[in-house]
């Protein structure tokens, strides 16, 4: 009963994730108009006439869903045992789309992010974890060590996801006539990347408890 609860928690996550980046895409959608009075720029209008700024923020935005859908394919058990060379290619770009493009785009982003202070550093912390988690990731599966790639991949995919965690929070909880934006934004920031690696934290803890169980059955079946 707890595998296929396990089973269903994984399923369902998947589908939301794959659900919201869909989502992401249709609103991402309305940026390749470049009109910089739309949408999250409206918000940005001190830094728009920044070139750099704005080179950034669309290299960010138009590959972040790439990154998102990549790495969904990442933690089927039957993808990966079917489709070895397919897992490889595709955590490569997940890992280069990452390591290359958005660690750098999103460090320069969140220099000037909203929030304030809080906003400011918790995408900055945000930022320089996604990018340790992911090396560990790529050097623990280089070193042989399977278990802690993918232990490792699992938290680097919670802070990916955390731009979708932190539009369901704000769509579900901000008010305009209540709260201040600001001050909403920059811990709205924090409370994404705590949720998700809660939930990360969960899963690891599920997934080595089930290993260790069926470790155990296999010892007891041999004697």
């Amino acid at each position: 009963m707890k595998v296929l609860g396990i089973k269903v928690i994984k399923v369902t996550a998947l589908f939301l994730i794959l659900l919201f980046s869909i989502l992401m895409l249709k609103t991402i959608s309305q940026y390749t108009s470049f009109n910089k009075n739309i949408g999250f720029l409206t918000f940005k209008q001190q830094v728009v006439g920044n070139q750099y700024w704005m080179a950034f923020f669309y290299i960010h935005i138009f590959s972040i869903t790439l990154c998102l859908l990549a790495g969904l394919t990442q933690f089927s058990n039957r993808f990966l045992v079917e489709n070895r060379d397919l897992h490889k290619i595709i955590g490569k770009i997940y890992v280069y789309n990452i390591l290359i493009i958005n660690v750098p785009a999103c460090f320069v982003l969140g220099l000037f992010s909203n929030g304030g202070l809080i906003g400011i550093t918790g995408f900055l912390i945000q930022d320089v974890l996604w990018a340790y988690l992911t090396v560990v990731a790529v050097f623990s599966i280089k070193k042989g060590n399977v278990t802690r790639h993918r232990n490792y991949m699992i938290l680097s995919y919670a802070v990916t996801t955390t731009a979708i965690t932190f539009r369901i929070v704000k769509n579900l909880f901000y008010n305009e006539a209540h709260h201040d934006y600001e001050l909403f934004y920059g811990l709205n920031v924090w409370a994404a990347l705590l949720i998700n690696l809660c939930i990360a934290y969960v899963i690891l803890r599920k997934n080595t408890g089930l290993s260790g169980k069926i470790n155990s059955r296999e010892e007891n079946t041999k004697t």
